[in-house]
Parts: structure tokens; sequence; C-alpha cells
């Protein structure tokens, strides 16, 4: 009665007392004619049922997701984590590699750098068109590197009264 989506006659009794013909489909007892008021009201407990049914089904398979995305995640940055610690280099002939706003340096200077700590960058290409010609400066953001290729060296710490532009 309510799983069967094929079309079917309706068989109720017609004032003539004949079977009647009238063809209907999809979840009901009968065609529109010869469904009762009771038989009307089941049909759209029903209707309400698998609505609600499919609108937590959907929220259950968001949820779902929405962990399966986090966990996901997670392994992601501890797989980038493990593979940081493992291609990061602190040293690169016996001078100190940092991280410079996201690109990879060579400091030969006194002392060793820090976090936070201002420098003076080499000049470039890009640079000479963002920043003017000349050395431009920069901030320590890590300490190491993981690029493998060959590392430019830092022209100074930068001075005090030096602002990025």
């Amino acid at each position: 009665m309510f799983d069967q989506r094929h079309q079917r006659p309706c068989g109720r009794p017609t004032k003539s007392g004949n079977p009647c013909r009238a063809q209907f489909s999809g979840p009901g007892f009968a065609c529109k004619l010869h469904t009762t008021d009771h038989e009307n009201a089941l049909l759209d407990a029903y209707r309400q049922g698998l609505a609600a049914g499919r609108a937590e089904a959907a929220q259950y398979e968001q949820r779902a997701s929405a962990a399966r995305i986090a966990e996901l995640e997670r392994q992601v940055r501890t797989l980038r984590e493990k593979l940081d610690s493992q291609m990061r280099r602190y040293e690169v002939d016996g001078h100190q590699a940092v991280t410079v706003d996201g690109y990879g340096y060579c400091w030969t200077g006194p002392g060793a750098l820090e976090i936070g700590d201002r420098v003076l960058l080499p000049a470039n290409y890009v640079s000479a068109m963002r920043h003017g010609p000349g050395p431009f400066p920069g901030t320590v953001t890590e300490l190491g590197t993981t690029y493998t290729g060959q590392l430019s060296t830092i022209v100074s710490r930068a001075p005090a009264t030096l602002t990025p532009r």
C-alpha cells in the first residue's frame, strides 16, 4: 500500500456496484474519489514521517561528513608535522637556516636568529617591483627550513628604526 509505485486499479465499488477502474500509483489505498478521510489522514502521517526521516538522515549525513572531514584534517596535520620534522634543516653548510615570511634563507652573521627577528633580505626581481631597489625587510617566522634547494643569504639584521613597507 505504501511501497507500491506502479499503476494499479482502485477496485473499490462504484455507485453501480462495479469495481472502480481508475488507475493510481504511489502510496495510497484507492483513487482520490474513493479514499476515505481516515485513509487520507494515514497518508498524510506517512508523508510527514517520510519527510522527517529524510531530513533526519540528511542531518546525520552532514554530521558524519563533518566528523570525517575533521578526522582527515587531523591526519593531514599529523602527516605534515611528521614530514616537516623529517625534512626540516636547521643548518646548511655550518650556517643557521631560517624561514622568513614563508621562504628559506641562510644566516651567516653573528649570533643566532630567533622567531620574530627583523632582517634585511637580498633584492630580487620580485622585491624590486614590490619594495623598490636594494634589500627589503622581513621577519623570521620559523627556525629551520624545509626548502631543499639553494638558500639565499640574509644581508643583515634590520635596524630597529626600519619599518615594513
